[in-house]
């Protein structure tokens, strides 16, 4: 793997004379695009989110082993991606300045630390103590690895996020599945039978490593972006409002991904391995809709894909909660598919607001969804707890009217174009 991705890799390193502005521009069209790279770690990083949405699928069976309530589930995801969310945007900076080829590896053996112990959690406190380990995990997984994606995208960064994150939406998709088919009938300690999709992850993240470790990763000099013409306050607002966004976007993930198989056998009676088959249609649909983003974007502009992805699928959310259960299955399915293309477009636009912070741009954004994620299921749990399921759905629903906002983002493709 690594002596025919190097060179390749390694054709498209900036040149040493000139400025820099004016190195990093040709450099981006010399490269190419290394889809080996690109597969290997969508496919770690399908590892990684299926280990993640497992926890989240079994959360049934935890809540009659343990006796929890809906609070307690919402403070399960919530240590896990705070875990996560904090250490995220720190572990991005920290590499930003001082690469770490081999923190892939080791992120992972945090994982799978974390899985071990909660196939043998004898109570609460230490199901909280596991799902903090698999946080940590991720906060080292994800801003590297988009890193690296971006590294081997040859200058098609929407493409190469797409790709990497459809990944992670397919294994968040596998969870559920995987729940249902070996964990609900096998109980709680087949969970450590999981170990062995992170031990598999931990050799082909060595092996990334290794390629990492000779590709010219650290930039110093920024590239001629969006902060040649735009100003600090400009750039400012526009990361308020992608932050908004992205809290539109996963607090209302954050309802279906904890939350959606309650609502279905609560509303529609049904058992739990076929509200878990539901959950698994809805995530599928996020996987298909991630790989649409980011090409797209790369075509036509990241900010048109923004706009109707988050507010484009607002007529469909506000209908959901009045649906009959075909209509539903229907409607989670468009769900998925228009709400994911938004995060790719969004992570590409918001790395060219903030040129040379790659790690640091994508661990904020990484970091913040999953901590929104946690937040929203700790808060949407107290609602359902004092509430209903339903009434939940039916405040979610309004959530994506915030693409609104998407109009106060400035035109960076054109600002650049012109410049």
């Amino acid at each position: 793997m690594e002596t025919s991705l190097d060179k390749s890799a390694l054709t498209g390193a900036p040149a040493t004379s000139g400025t820099p502005a004016a190195a990093a521009q040709p450099a981006a069209k010399v490269q190419r695009t290394v889809y080996s790279v690109l597969g290997a770690i969508s496919f770690s990083h399908l590892l990684n989110d299926m280990i993640q949405s497992l926890i989240l699928a079994i959360y049934p069976m935890l809540k009659d082993n343990f006796s929890l309530s809906f609070g307690q589930i919402g403070l399960i995801t919530l240590t896990y991606q705070i875990t996560a969310s904090l250490l995220q945007p720190l572990v991005g900076a920290y590499t930003d300045k001082h690469p770490k080829p081999y923190s892939l590896p080791v992120g992972m053996g945090f994982t799978l630390a974390g899985l071990l112990l909660m196939s043998v959690a004898p109570s609460f406190g230490v199901l909280l103590v596991a799902a903090a380990l698999v946080g940590c995990g991720s906060s080292v997984f994800h801003p590297e690895s988009s890193r690296v994606a971006r590294m081997a995208s040859g200058g098609r960064h929407g493409l190469a996020q797409s790709l990497f994150q459809v990944g992670g939406n397919a294994g968040s998709s596998l969870g559920p599945l995987l729940a249902a088919l070996i964990v609900i009938p096998h109980g709680q300690r087949s969970i450590a039978w999981f170990s062995a999709a992170a031990l598999v992850a931990i050799v082909v993240l060595t092996r990334i490593g290794r390629w990492y470790k000779q590709h010219p990763s650290v930039k110093k000099a920024r590239s001629n972006s969006a902060h040649a013409t735009l100003s600090r306050n400009q750039v400012m607002l526009a990361m308020g409002v992608l932050i908004l966004l992205v809290f539109s976007k996963y607090f209302y993930l954050a309802s279906i991904n904890s939350y959606f198989t309650f609502y279905l056998i609560d509303k529609f009676h049904l058992s739990v391995q076929a509200a878990q088959i539901h959950l698994f249609v809805f995530l599928a649909a996020v996987a298909a809709g991630t790989v649409i983003g980011g090409p797209i974007g790369d075509k036509i502009g990241r900010k048109y894909v923004i706009w109707v992805s988050i507010l484009g699928v607002a007529p469909f959310t506000l209908l959901l909660p009045y649906a009959n259960l075909f209509w539903t299955g229907v409607l989670t399915v468009i769900i998925g598919v228009v709400l994911a293309s938004a995060f790719s477009a969004i992570l590409v636009y918001a790395q060219e607001l903030i040129p040379g912070k790659v790690g640091m741009v994508a661990g904020l954004f990484f970091g913040f969804a999953f901590g929104l994620g946690g937040i929203g299921a700790a808060v949407l749990g107290q609602l359902a707890d004092a509430t209903s399921i339903a009434f939940v759905y039916k405040v979610c629903s309004f959530l994506p009217l915030i693409g609104v906002l998407t109009v106060l983002l400035p035109d960076v493709e054109g600002k650049r174009a012109k410049a």
